[in-house]
């Protein structure tokens, strides 16, 4: 099945709450991020929040990326 839509994928196929639950919006160099804790001393970057082209550039805070927990400011849960 194709689906020609604007919609984005969330709001047709909605994931479990459980996922969005493990998610924290944090400030990692002035940029925000969505993270979720991959292990004791690391998250993992799952979205970046920001409007500017140059942030998703950036090889260290692209989606899959691992960042200490020690470098990151402002933790905070959705």
């Amino acid at each position: 099945m194709i689906l020609y839509t604007t919609m984005p994928q969330e709001l047709i196929f909605p994931n479990e709450t459980e996922a969005f639950s493990r998610q924290q919006t944090v400030t990692y160099q002035g940029v925000s991020l969505i993270v979720e804790q991959s292990d004791a001393q690391n998250v993992q970057v799952i979205r970046i929040l920001s409007s500017d082209p140059q942030h998703y550039l950036d090889e260290r805070i692209c989606p899959g990326a691992k960042i200490s927990c020690a470098s990151i400011e402002g933790l905070s849960s959705n």
